[in-house]
């Protein structure tokens, strides 16, 4: 009697999603069909994410951090922040474990459900003069939730909308993909300025704030159902015959495949810090450093994510036409003639409204035509055993590299020498992209 027989069978979603796809396989799946379903999902993701982030600026430092003056109170915030992106490729690892026995649609439903749960869970936390040093521990917890959750969410679709889009049409496709970004932080930038915005500041920090985390558990439900349906499509369960899309043993992964995942991580580094240098830090930097209201400024930076949205589309208009790689190139060498000028006039930020927000367009407007492309780089250079849980763990390493600790860093650095510092943090993102690159000459595909 083998091990299994005394065990019994093991909870499995397998049998769920074939009868799913008994369904499901009436007609077959239109590449818009799937990228509807990863933009919703991937929307809900960065809304957790933005809703955390923003809340780090103008909320933690005063409600779980009050002991401490502004700056340093903040700065405790951003190395809270910080934990989801240690936690995350911890996530991955877990996750791919679930996946590879209980099936995919067990992993997401554990994965976007604590997701949700861990960001709603936030708006119920005491604050600090209520109950002690438990409402940091409590918040940490939580955050290290999102970031295993972060993980756990990752399924392959981005992946499986390129495989499925028309060869002369994947730059497109997989740009796309990237629209949950700006989409997720108009959402949350909304959300806080309304409530910045309408309420006193004692109002704000004593309930309104709380509702963007409370709205979490609703918008992954939406998330969950939109992907479920996707994964029990005839075209997912072809690729994952074809071992296109199957979690891998990771410990192989690393042994056999470290080179591409370590190129891979560095590739999208001036994409990914500057993600945080123009959503997070300039929130912080108004919010400390100057007189201007911070939810004007979260309205100022929602338009700068339409212009990232835009420059998305562009992204993948442009790589079609050019390749990927030149793409990630030209934007590259963009980011780091910005991240210069940044360096050399800093003033022009630092002390007029105009020229902040000229900046943040003009960042945000780079960030779309850089990030449009970075995820999953050179995924088509792993062996097709190890995509799949390749292409997470490179997205994880490059969120870790390049943007986990950017808030963290760069507040600390400006607050002593000055805003030079945010363009010299860039422009190392922007000499590491490009130095990656030259370790990858072929021409970089989504297969």
């Amino acid at each position: 009697m083998t091990m299994d027989q005394v065990q019994g069978p093991q909870p499995s979603s397998t049998a769920l999603e074939r009868d799913a796809r008994l369904v499901s396989t009436d007609h077959r799946v239109a590449p818009s069909e799937i990228a509807i379903g990863v933009v919703i999902g991937r929307a809900a993701e960065y809304f957790d994410f933005f809703v955390f982030a923003i809340a780090s600026v103008v909320v933690f430092p005063k409600v779980f951090f009050p002991f401490a003056e502004p700056v340093t109170a903040t700065l405790y915030s951003f190395a809270l922040f910080s934990l989801a992106f240690i936690a995350r490729p911890i996530g991955t690892v877990i996750f791919m474990a679930i996946d590879s026995r209980h099936g995919r649609g067990v992993k997401l439903t554990v994965a976007l459900f604590l997701l949700g749960f861990s960001t709603m869970a936030v708006s119920f936390l005491p604050r600090y003069d209520q109950i002690g040093a438990w409402s940091i521990y409590l918040l940490a917890i939580l955050r290290i939730g999102q970031g295993l959750a972060q993980g756990g969410a990752w399924d392959g679709l981005a992946s499986l909308l390129a495989l499925n889009a028309p060869a002369e049409r994947r730059g497109f496709y997989t740009a796309v993909a990237q629209l949950g970004a700006p989409l997720g932080f108009m959402v949350a930038s909304v959300l806080f300025a309304f409530f910045m915005l309408n309420l006193s500041d004692a109002d704000f920090l004593d309930w309104g704030w709380r509702y963007p985390f409370f709205c979490a558990f609703a918008i992954n439900v939406v998330a969950v159902f939109a992907r479920l349906r996707l994964v029990a499509t005839e075209e997912f369960s072809r690729l994952l015959e074809q071992r296109r899309l199957e979690p891998s043993p990771v410990i192989p992964l690393i042994r056999t495949q470290a080179r591409v995942l370590i190129v891979g991580a560095l590739i999208p580094l001036a994409s990914f810090a500057l993600f945080h240098l123009v959503t997070v830090f300039p929130i912080s930097w108004i919010t400390l450093f100057t007189q201007r209201s911070a939810g004007e400024f979260l309205m100022i930076q929602c338009s700068g994510a339409f212009i990232c949205a835009g420059a998305v589309v562009a992204s993948g208009l442009i790589a079609d036409q050019i390749g990927r790689r030149r793409l990630l190139m030209v934007s590259a060498g963009l980011i780091a003639i910005f991240a210069l000028c940044s360096t050399i006039a800093p003033l022009i930020v630092e002390e007029n409204a105009i020229g902040q927000t000229i900046y943040v367009n003009a960042g945000f407007a780079l960030l779309g035509l850089s990030y449009g492309q970075s995820s999953g780089a050179i995924t088509s250079q792993l062996e097709r055993r190890y995509r799949y849980t390749g292409a997470a763990l490179t997205t994880d390493l490059a969120w870790l590299l390049g943007a986990g600790f950017a808030p963290l860093i760069v507040l600390f650095l400006t607050a002593r020498y000055g805003l030079a510092c945010v363009g010299l943090y860039l422009l190392s993102g922007a000499v590491t992209t490009l130095l990656a690159l030259s370790l990858s000459r072929s021409e970089i595909r989504q297969v």
